[in-house]
């Protein structure tokens, strides 16, 4: 008898280990790679994505959407490695502001929390707008007339409750929802580029190569709204206690969605602009860009399905996105900052029940508010996303900072890390600069909600430290190890 025998025989005792994780309630190790990919993929929405984000990005940097695009995707990759750095060694559904706080402290943490729900909540409003305008631009296509505020607002409504249903019965069949969504729209945009690039002329096509560059202020603020073409790809790390072999198949997540959407949105942005020169279109600020194309091109019946396409895909990106801030919101409810109701699972389903309770209906009720302050559907997405923009360029600073803080601290830091993460943060901290400068010109209701946030999430830091610090103490939780875990863990 060897001693790994003897071991499985009489387990040495190992002290230490709970029989309970704090994340307790949520499922544990049953979701696979192929539902961690769709959170993932879905929370970026590369369909809807590359269908709308070309015209917000033109708003700003002019016909330079490639040079924004690829700066963003060069910025956000250097975001995956630093988040790499812990998916590969902790499990944990506040993903990023856990990382944070397990870098640089709890301070740094709450504010990474809330950057992480203004980019998550205010990005799930942008895809719950985006499809209740995508519904009604297909249901004008085909002579019904829908274009009004109250018929967004009842399509809001409406999607917000299919999301509600959709992550209360479970991870695994909100992913599976999410993947295929995205995969059928997906397709037939590329059909539709395809068919684009094939019917345009030889000067069109090499016209975005000979777009000038914008000015500082255009490159950077273009570069900031590209950067929430990729954000999103993250979220798969809230997904860490659910997920099957999280510290393998999590990072590799991350990495293969940033390789698909990047070259997904990349091909977009050169159709749209080639397009737009063959066809005599003006991009910049147009919500039916691609429809537009389509009936250029000589298919507009790929362009009214298109619509429907866009739909489904932003509505993935709200499932997904609500998903991501349900297990936030539910890990700070776990650790005391937010009341712990919100820590509450769903006994039967293992679903936070009690953050979702509060989080679709806030993500549902703000464009309402919005819509009825007389603002159009394409105005409100506008807005929603340059808020988001703010939030999720916030806590991918902090996360790059606290990266190789945490590497010193485990021993593990190396100078690439150093150099690599630091960076990244300067060069994102910059674009948080420039960017708010551009919002605060172009976009003052915009700057008034971040205004708000800020005001809003000073009030709760102060009143966390002051009178929860035992809460405050706590942040940082994660899955831990349990004694089944182990064997002869007790």
């Amino acid at each position: 008898m060897n001693a790994l025998d003897r071991a499985i025989i009489d387990p040495p005792r190992v002290a230490g280990v709970g029989e309970r994780s704090p994340m307790a309630g949520l499922e544990r190790r049953t979701v696979g790679f192929v539902d961690v990919l769709a959170q993932s993929v879905g929370a970026t929405a590369p369909a809807a994505a590359a269908a709308t984000l070309p015209a917000l990005i033109a708003v700003r940097s002019g016909h330079t959407l490639l040079v924004c695009l690829a700066l963003a995707w060069i910025l956000v990759a250097g975001v995956g490695a630093a988040v790499g750095q812990f998916t590969r060694r902790m499990a944990a559904p506040g993903s990023l502001y856990t990382f944070v706080t397990k870098g640089i402290g709890p301070s740094a943490g709450f504010v990474t929390a809330v950057g992480q729900v203004v980019g998550y909540a205010f990005v799930a409003m942008f895809g719950l707008v985006g499809a209740a305008l995508s519904v009604q631009t297909f249901l004008a296509s085909v002579g019904a007339a829908a274009s009004s505020a109250v018929v967004t607002g009842l399509g809001v409504v409406a999607l917000g409750a299919v999301c509600f249903v959709v992550l209360r019965r479970g991870i695994r069949i909100s992913a599976r929802v999410t993947l295929v969504v995205e995969v059928v729209s997906v397709a037939m945009l590329l059909v539709l580029l395809v068919t684009v690039l094939s019917r345009a002329g030889a000067e069109a096509l090499a016209a975005p190569f000979r777009a000038g560059l914008p000015g500082p202020g255009g490159l950077v603020a273009g570069t900031a709204v590209a950067i929430t073409a990729f954000v999103g790809f993250e979220t798969a790390a809230s997904l860490g206690r659910e997920a099957a072999r999280p510290f393998l198949t999590v990072p590799r997540t991350m990495r293969w969605t940033l390789i698909v959407v990047g070259f997904t949105y990349l091909l977009s942005a050169y159709t749209q602009e080639a397009g737009g020169v063959s066809f005599g279109l003006q991009l910049a600020d147009n919500d039916v860009a691609l429809s537009a194309l389509s009936d250029g091109a000589g298919v507009p019946l790929l362009g009214r399905l298109l619509d429907l396409g866009q739909a489904t895909s932003f509505l993935a990106c709200a499932i997904a996105s609500l998903t991501a801030l349900a297990r936030v919101v539910f890990s700070l409810g776990r650790e005391g900052v937010l009341p712990r109701v919100v820590g509450f699972t769903d006994p039967l389903r293992s679903t936070p029940l009690g953050a979702l309770a509060v989080v679709v209906p806030v993500t549902v009720a703000l464009p309402l508010l919005l819509l009825a302050g007389g603002l159009s559907a394409w105005r409100t997405m506008s807005v929603l996303i340059a808020v988001a923009a703010v939030g999720y360029i916030v806590a991918y600073v902090l996360v790059a900072v606290a990266a190789p803080a945490f590497l010193h601290r485990i021993g593990e830091l190396t100078r690439s890390a150093v150099w690599g993460c630091g960076a990244v943060a300067v060069a994102l901290t910059g674009v948080l600069g420039v960017y708010l400068a551009v919002v605060g010109g172009t976009d003052p209701l915009a700057l008034s909600l971040v205004g708000v946030v800020v005001l809003g999430g000073g009030a709760g830091y102060l009143f966390v430290r002051l009178r929860q610090r035992e809460s405050f103490a706590r942040m940082g939780l994660f899955d831990e190890p349990i004694s089944d875990d182990l064997l002869g863990g007790r």
